[in-house]
C-alpha cells in the first residue's frame, strides 16, 4: 500500500466513517472534547490564521433555542445527540496573529487589516477546520452529524455576533442503532484528478 497509516486507523477515519444520524445516550465529556481540539488544532491554515470557533450546545434551554433554526429533517436527531457543535468563522482572527504567526507579527495589519479580505478568507480556512474537527471526533472513536440544513442566519443571531459567520452544525456521540444511511457512491480518481 501507498499509505503509511495503518489500515485499521483508516478506516475508523475514512472508510467505515459516516454521517451519524442516531446516537447513544452515552456523554461526549469536556475531556474528549478538549483532546479532540488539542490533536486537530495542527492542521494548516491560511499563515495560522485559524479563524474556526466551536460553540458547544449542552444545556437543554440551549439546543431548544438551536433546534428551531434546524431544517425539519434535522431537528429530531440534534435534540437526542449527546453534543452539539456550532462551527463558525471568526472574522476577526487577526487579532490573534501575533500570536500564531510571530515571525510576521505585522500581517495582522498589512495582510489582514481589511474586513472585507477576512470575511473573504476567514469562512474557507474555517472550513478547513471543520474538516479536521470532523476527523478528529472520528479519531477520538465518536461520530459526528455534520449538517449545513440550517437557517445560518438564525443561528449567528441566536449564538454569535457580527464578528463570527456560523459555518454548520455538528451533532457528536457515539453512533446509536440505524445511525448509518447506506453508503452513497463517490467519484473515482479519473473523475477528479487532472494532470497538466
Amino acid at each position: 500500500m501507498s499509505l503509511v497509516l495503518d489500515p485499521t486507523a483508516q478506516d475508523l477515519l475514512f472508510r467505515e466513517a459516516r454521517t451519524a444520524n442516531t446516537f447513544t445516550d452515552e456523554a461526549v465529556t469536556d475531556e474528549q472534547v478538549q483532546a479532540i481540539y488539542d490533536l486537530v488544532k495542527y492542521g494548516p491554515t491560511s499563515m495560522n490564521g485559524s479563524p474556526l470557533r466551536i460553540t458547544l450546545v449542552r444545556s437543554a434551554e440551549a439546543r431548544q433555542r438551536l433546534v428551531k433554526h434546524l431544517f425539519e429533517g434535522n431537528q429530531q436527531k440534534t435534540a437526542a445527540a449527546p453534543l452539539v457543535a456550532i462551527l463558525s468563522a471568526d472574522n476577526e482572527f487577526h487579532e490573534h496573529l501575533p500570536q500564531l504567526h510571530p515571525h510576521f507579527p505585522q500581517a495582522k495589519d498589512l495582510v489582514w487589516g481589511e474586513r472585507a479580505f477576512r470575511e473573504k478568507h476567514a469562512p474557507l480556512n474555517a472550513a478547513l477546520q471543520a474538516a479536521y474537527f470532523i476527523i478528529g471526533v472520528r479519531a477520538a472513536g465518536l461520530a459526528a452529524g455534520p449538517m449545513t440544513g440550517v437557517d445560518l442566519a438564525g443561528v449567528q443571531k441566536e449564538f454569535l455576533d457580527d464578528d463570527h459567520t456560523p459555518l454548520m452544525v455538528v451533532n457528536i456521540g457515539k453512533p446509536g442503532e440505524g445511525a448509518w444511511f447506506p453508503r452513497s457512491p463517490r467519484l473515482d480518481y479519473d473523475q477528479v484528478v487532472t494532470t497538466v
